[in-house]
């Protein structure tokens, strides 16, 4: 059975860096695109980057220049490494796996940015 566990979220302060983790098991990382959303109270979730099996990145318009996505595919893992952080990237982040069939879903990680 496909799993996701992130880890890496806490409480930093404006200006500050933390680095996620998503590590799949019963899936091969390599074999699906994957990524990291984030959703807040009241919102709909959100992507905020993506890395594909080539290597080939996106970000959303918000995050571009801050935050860097990143896989490992031997550990079958995907990192976000968020730099410059603003209170806004405040929310839960979720990790996604994607195969073109199937979606999987990690439970969600808290990351507070406090000012």
């Amino acid at each position: 059975q496909a799993q996701l566990v992130e880890s890496g979220g806490g409480f930093v302060q404006v200006g500050g860096s933390l680095k996620l983790s998503c590590t799949a098991s019963g899936i091969a990382f390599s074999d699906h695109a994957g990524g990291w959303y984030r959703q807040t109270p009241g919102k709909v979730r959100e992507p905020v980057a993506a890395i594909y099996s080539v290597g080939t990145t996106s970000y959303a318009g918000s995050v571009r220049g801050r935050f860097t996505i990143s896989r490992n595919d031997a550990k079958d893992t995907v990192y976000l490494q968020m730099n410059s952080l603003k209170s806004e990237d405040t929310a839960t982040y979720y990790c996604n796996a994607y195969d073109g069939t199937n979606n999987y879903w990690g439970q969600g990680t808290q990351v507070t940015v406090s000012s």
